[in-house]
Formats: structure tokens, sequence, C-alpha cells
């Protein structure tokens, strides 16, 4: 079978998804019999995903604990069928498939972590075809849709010039700061090893992001001599001094294009209501797809920490002491981007466009930042029917069959397309 049949295998199969149980009329190997029954049995694991889907966002994987939901995601691969799983120093889960040449692995990834605390009840419910639960969309959804298409790659025998690896990442989502993808990339057994990255992290099958949005985030603590909040009345405050920052980074002028943000999310400190603080942080997040504009963003922040500690040691009393600012870094995603001519970006919106979904480039912070800055051709896409609510307690997710199951058929249809994929 040649490269260009196998390429239009694979639209095929996304073109397919898109109707209800195509079925093929062509003879034995051509692209449009393979891609009918592949359909035919997306369709046939629907309600194993939805399982899957349910089991995987019962189990809890709160930041830096996802060692339940890994162990468990390890062997629900095997079940799919993929005999060499492992789980790495930094926790990730590993689930390689053999290629027909040795070479560059593939890398099909979505991330076990969610943002909910640790304790954060999570039951899954349903509402006619909506399915609800905090993190079912980010990113069980994800890892339940790996699971299939192994499943599928399994079932039918289906071989991969290079290796595809499966991987399941730890340290996505906040303060992990791609902590698992950027150990696979610099210090896993892959290392060096990676010829391309697919990153499976939304409900959206027509959102293809190919740039990486850069984020630096700075813990700023600001101390001082404390003190009580009558008797010491009129020395300074760090939190004058935390609110003066404040001030100076929303008077902050940012460009729009490229677009460039900043935020002041978290802010603690102190100890009593009657007593001056001896310390106060204040989080910030800064983002930007130009990292010349984050870096210049980064130091206006860092500029109006300084100003923001000089205005309140010059506005009240240092006798007991001043005021110092001391700026750590807690959070760094490089920005990166896959051109839109590269080969992997045609196929993803080939594949989308086809299987009905309204295909666009765009831009996120995820964990395909590691391999774009590294220039590994890299990508996140969505899967599935839809949703919304990320990140909070009411999120959801559509589970309409005929949708979501378009909406699996188009990551299967990349890696059919990117592996030049053939029946054995």
């Amino acid at each position: 079978m040649t490269a260009r049949r196998l390429m239009g295998m694979a639209a095929a199969l996304a073109l397919a998804a898109s109707l209800p149980f195509v079925q093929a009329q062509a003879g034995t190997g051509s692209p449009s019999a393979l891609a009918a029954p592949l359909h035919a049995q997306l369709d046939a694991q629907y309600d194993q995903v939805i399982a899957d889907l349910v089991r995987i966002t019962e189990t809890p994987a709160p930041p830096f604990k996802e060692a339940a939901r890994a162990a468990l995601f390890a062997q629900m691969l095997r079940d799919a069928g993929i005999t060499d799983v492992t789980i790495d120093a930094e926790g990730n889960v590993l689930g390689l498939r053999p290629g027909r040449e040795e070479g560059p692995v593939f890398v099909v990834s979505a991330h076990l972590d969610t943002v909910f605390p640790e304790g954060t009840p999570i039951k899954v419910t349903r509402e006619g075809e909506r399915l609800m639960a905090p993190g079912i969309g980010d990113d069980s959804l994800g890892l339940a849709s790996l699971l299939a298409w192994a499943r599928l790659l399994e079932a039918n025998a289906i071989t991969t010039r290079q290796p595809v690896l499966f991987v399941g990442t730890v340290g996505e989502e906040g303060a992990g700061d791609l902590r698992g993808v950027r150990y696979l990339f610099t210090k896993g057994a892959y290392a060096g090893r990676i010829g391309a990255f697919l990153s499976v992290d939304n409900a959206d099958a027509g959102r293809i992001v190919n740039a990486g949005v850069g984020s630096r985030r700075y813990r700023l603590a600001f101390k001082g001599p404390g003190g009580h909040s009558y008797g010491a009345f009129g020395i300074v405050n760090p939190m004058g001094a935390m609110a003066e920052t404040v001030r100076g980074i929303h008077a902050i002028a940012v460009p729009t294009a490229p677009r460039t943000t900043y935020a002041a999310t978290v802010v603690a400190g102190g100890t009593s209501v009657n007593a001056i603080p001896d310390l106060v942080t204040l989080d910030v997040d800064m983002r930007s797809g130009d990292p010349a504009a984050l870096g210049q963003l980064e130091a206006a922040v860092l500029a109006a920490a300084d100003a923001g500690v000089a205005a309140e040691n010059a506005a009240r009393s240092t006798v007991a002491g001043a005021i110092t600012v001391e700026p750590q870094l807690i959070g760094d995603r490089p920005a990166g981007l896959t051109p839109g001519e590269d080969a992997l970006v045609t196929a993803a919106l080939k594949a989308s466009q086809a299987a009905g979904f309204a295909a666009r480039l765009d831009q996120s912070s995820t964990d395909a930042n590691i391999p774009m800055s590294l220039g590994i051709p890299a990508l996140t896409i969505g899967t599935g029917a839809g949703g919304g609510r990320t990140h909070s307690l009411e999120e959801y997710l559509e589970t309409g069959r005929q949708r979501f199951v378009a909406g699996l058929s188009v990551g299967l249809a990349i890696i059919l397309d990117h592996t030049d994929a053939a029946p054995r």
C-alpha cells in the first residue's frame, strides 16, 4: 500500500466518522474499505469509552498526587493490548507500540492530573446526553480516547511505520509546570528519540493548537517587621507594598498582537486581624506567544514590585525595619510554534474538517509547549463532542453518540496518517 493511499485511508476514516455507519463498496484493502469498518468499531466502542471515562474521572488525580490514576491508566493500557507499559521516575505512564521500523517515536499523549485539590468530591452524574464531573473533559476524555485508539490498532493488527508511544503525563496543570512532559523530553528513556507529539486535551475536535503560549509565573514575597495593629501603627506594612504592586501591574500596557496578558491571582499572609503582617505573598501569571513580549512584561512586573516596595517604605516609618521583596519563579512554560504548513498540522486540519468539525488553528498553553519550544512538530487537539465549564465543579461533556464518535475519529485519523499505518 502506497503512502498516498495510506494518507487517503486516514482522510477517508475521518470522513466516514462524520456519517452514520458509512459502508464502503470498494474492494478489500482500499482506503474506504478499511475506513468504514474502523469507524463502525469506534462506534461499537462507544459504551466502553463512556465507561472508561467515568472510571478515570472518579479516580482522583489532584496536583502532584496522580499515582492512583497513573496505576489505573497503566492497567487500562495493558487491557487495551499494549504489552510494554511502564511508569517512569516522574510518574508518567508510557505504553509503547512497536513500529515496522526503528526510528523516531510518535507520542500520543493526554494528562493525568486535574486542577482540583485533594478531597474534592468527584462523582460523574448524567443529565440526558450530558456527563458532569470535575475534570471529566480536562483530561479524562483525552485518556479515554487514547485507550479507544490503542484498542482499535491492536484489534485490527494495524502496523505503523514508527513506534507509537501512548503517554499519560503528570503535572500539566498549574503549579505542575509541565513537569511530566518536560521530563519525557529532557531526562526520560525516550529523550532525543521523539519525532512528533500529539496531545489530546479538550473537548472541541475542531480546535487544533499549533502555537504554544509561553508563561512566566512568580510568587512575590513582601517581608517587613510586623507588629501590633494598634501599638505599632504607622510602621511599614507588606500589605501596602503588595497593593501598590498590583496597582502598578495593572498600569502596564501590553500588546494585543501577539496577545500578552497578566493576572494577579493568589494572595496569602498575615496571622491575625490585630497584627500587621511580616509576610504577604502575591502570585502573578504572565503569558504571551511571543518570547520577547513575555520578557518585556516580566521585567515590567518585577519593576512594579520594586516600585511598590519603595512607595511603602517612603510612605510609612521604617524605624523597626523596611519592606523587602523576594521574587520566586514558580512557573516557566516556553512558547513555541508548529508552522501551519507542517505535515502534522495539515493532517489534523483535514481530519477535523472531514469529520464535520469547524477546524481552525489556535494557541494555548499545553503539554505541546515543550516539544514546540524544542523544534519538534507538536499539536494539541480536541476529541469528543464538546463540553464546557472547564476547571470548575460544574465541568461537563456532551456525549451524543454520532458526534462523539466523529470527534474520536479525528485523533485516530491523525495517527494513521502520520505513521503510514497499514494492515498487518
